[in-house]
């Protein structure tokens, strides 16, 4: 099993910064991928972005490119979001997950492991 706990929530005015982790603990080694995902009140979830733990590709989602970025730092098991220009539209519950294997990154069902999520509010 993979734990995963959010951090980095919180309030930021539009134009601003958030940067957004994602620590794993237990059996890091079968992570295959990382991705965070975002739900907006009254909306689907959506995927934000991946990143493939073995070879370093990243994915994001148009919706976010230019502005938002994934890092990892591989030795403490951490997964990064920086999240720059924020508007209104990116409020949004973002959780991380986590993946044992490949399979299509953008689609919730590809992830075994869920973090509990972090409130993300940009006012006007």
């Amino acid at each position: 099993q993979v734990q995963l706990v959010e951090s980095g929530g919180g309030l930021a005015q539009a134009g601003g910064s958030l940067r957004l982790s994602c620590r794993a603990s237990g059996r890091t080694s079968t992570i295959y991928s990382m991705a965070w995902f975002r739900q907006a009140p009254g909306k689907e979830q959506e995927f934000v972005g991946a990143y493939m733990w073995g070879g370093g590709r990243i994915y994001v989602e148009d919706l976010v490119k230019g502005r938002f970025t994934i890092s990892r730092d591989s030795a403490r098991n951490t997964l990064f979001l920086q999240m720059n220009s924020l508007i209104p539209e990116d409020t949004a519950v973002y959780s991380c997950a986590a993946a044992r294997k490949a399979s299509a990154v953008a689609v919730k069902a590809s992830y075994e492991s869920w973090g509990q999520g972090t409130q993300v509010t940009v006012s006007p």
